[in-house]
């Protein structure tokens, strides 16, 4: 658990304590670590935990904060004389830049332990990926309760070295068996997975026409309207406790810290209604649809003859069982050929407008703790803002479920018709296609969440995606995909190929040239 409030009051203390070490000669900690999120990327709370957990434990954190370039990290990391540099990223394209850092640390002579952790992370990732360009120790770290036992290790004498070559032979026994896999050989050519497609009897369901068609801007959301639909099992995971609410609150082991945790978050959340802390927008569109093979073209009316925009969509390729089809999302609405006026939605939410400057109060008060519960809810409350408007979504704008009526685990348990898939993530995890959703529903302007070069969300607070509403639709993950799928795909988005590579590179079977 992290730091109370009332152990940062002693911060001034102990660093006057500290500093009259320092200037006797006596002052020891642990070591030195820098620890930064990497450039594109906003996503901290991972990171200031484990911050404040190595600092509870007597090392010396230098964090450089969100969305830092390589050349920051290892300048500081040089003038600061640090003992291990700490990486973390959650969006996947913070991967390829994780990549580029230890090459640079490789190119600057740099001899010091590389840790590597955040939720985009993998220890496979870091064998395939990033252990091969840095010979001096790139270690993925699972989670915070195993950073101060990663980090003693690396800088004790005795255990370094034995430590560091048990890992290199874990690494390359994974790349290894990775190598062993051919990935390739369990894909079928993009045009066979094309055949498999979901099939759908179009000339027996007409889809359901909206009740408008365009943009609707949020303002100002009530956060009362949406603290209810809370999922408090991924609120007790930002904080490494895995289990599902509510039974960790009666678990015989996590208990008692998640209910001191669950009880601070309900006196949190009533200040940042009633004190207005955070203020949420959204804005969502619903638009008529066709699909063109794997693309949705977006139109401005039902006459369908202007096109507003194209989203474009990957197919899973892997070869599958009998009865089993190679799914793609655009196979969720209805074909030009069909005769049919589909419609396709889209939808941008945060919950984190304001956020930054009661985070820098708490952190101007040395509370690191009340700093990470508001990032931690303003998450919840995002999510939680998806989830309601979801529903208004199916029961009023778009209408096509009307009479439905979920419990809020029912709702979780996405028991409803129709999905809202994350752009970037397993359905469609090319992050680029984000800036088509932006300009469709100008984001920026009509909810004030904009996009770092590597298409994080800022404020973090935030989620944005597609709304489908088919009865069959459903999520699924594309998984591993062919060079002839990316060529493909990088020729109907007007793109090169090796830059949809770099966008697409934990899917892709192959090395790229």
């Amino acid at each position: 658990r992290v730091m109370k409030k009332s152990v940062a009051w002693l911060e001034p203390y102990l660093e006057a304590e500290k500093a009259a070490l320092l200037d006797s000669g006596n002052l020891e900690t642990q070591g030195k670590i820098l620890m930064a999120t990497v450039k594109g990327d906003v996503h901290d709370i991972g990171k200031n935990i484990v911050g404040v957990v190595l600092q509870c434990n007597n090392y010396e954190v230098i964090d450089l904060g969100v969305m830092v370039t390589a050349e920051k990290i290892l300048l500081t990391a040089r003038e600061e004389n640090v003992d291990i540099i700490g990486l973390s990223g959650l969006i996947t394209p913070s991967l390829d830049e994780m990549v580029h850092v230890a090459k640079e640390m490789t190119r600057l002579d740099f001899n010091i332990p590389l840790m590597i952790g955040g939720a985009t992370t993998s220890r496979a990732h870091t064998a395939v990926k990033i252990e091969p360009h840095y010979q001096h120790g790139a270690v993925y770290v699972a989670d915070a309760s195993r950073a101060v036992s990663v980090a003693s290790t690396l800088l004790s004498k005795d255990q370094k070295p034995d430590f560091l070559a048990s890992l290199k032979e874990e690494y390359e026994a994974i790349r290894v068996r990775r190598a062993g896999k051919n990935e390739v050989k369990n894909l079928i050519p993009i045009e066979d997975a094309r055949a498999n497609p979901i099939r759908i009897d179009w000339n027996n369901y007409t889809p359901p026409a909206p009740s408008f068609t365009g943009i609707k801007i949020l303002e100002d959301i009530p956060l009362t309207d949406i603290i209810p639909y809370i999922d408090w099992t991924f609120f007790f995971h930002s904080w490494q406790l895995r289990m599902k609410y509510p039974k960790i609150l009666d678990d015989e082991e996590k208990g008692e810290e998640a209910r001191k945790l669950y009880a601070d978050a309900q006196l949190m959340l009533e200040k940042i209604a009633k004190e207005k802390w955070l203020k949420a927008n959204a804005v969502i569109g619903l638009f008529p649809a066709n699909t063109v093979g794997d693309d949705v073209l977006v139109y401005t009316d039902e006459s369908r003859t202007d096109c507003l925009t194209t989203f474009h969509f990957l197919r899973k390729q892997s070869k599958q069982p009998e009865g089993k089809v190679n799914e793609c999302l655009a196979d969720f609405i209805a074909p030009t050929d069909s005769g049919k006026i589909d419609y396709i939605g889209g939808f941008a939410a945060t919950a984190g407008l304001g956020i930054d400057d009661k985070v820098a109060e708490f952190e101007k008060d040395h509370d690191d703790y009340n700093s990470l519960m508001l990032k931690a809810l303003a998450d919840r409350l995002a999510e939680a803002m998806t989830e309601m408007l979801h529903v208004r979504v199916r029961k009023e704008f778009w209408g096509y479920a009307p009479d439905e009526s979920f419990t809020n685990d029912e709702l979780i348990d996405e028991a409803y018709k129709g999905i809202r898939p994350a752009i970037g993530y397993p359905a469609g995890p090319d992050h680029t296609e984000k800036d088509l959703l932006w300009e469709l529903l100008d984001v920026k302007n009509n909810t004030g969440i904009w996009l770092t070069e590597n298409k994080a969300m800022v404020p973090t607070a935030a989620v944005s995606g597609l709304y489908f509403s088919h009865p069959d639709s459903r999520y699924f993950a594309v998984g591993k995909i062919n060079r002839d799928q990316v060529e493909d795909y990088a020729k109907r988005k007007s793109m090169k190929t090796a830059i949809i590579e770099k966008w697409l590179n934990p899917n892709l079977a192959y090395e790229p040239e």
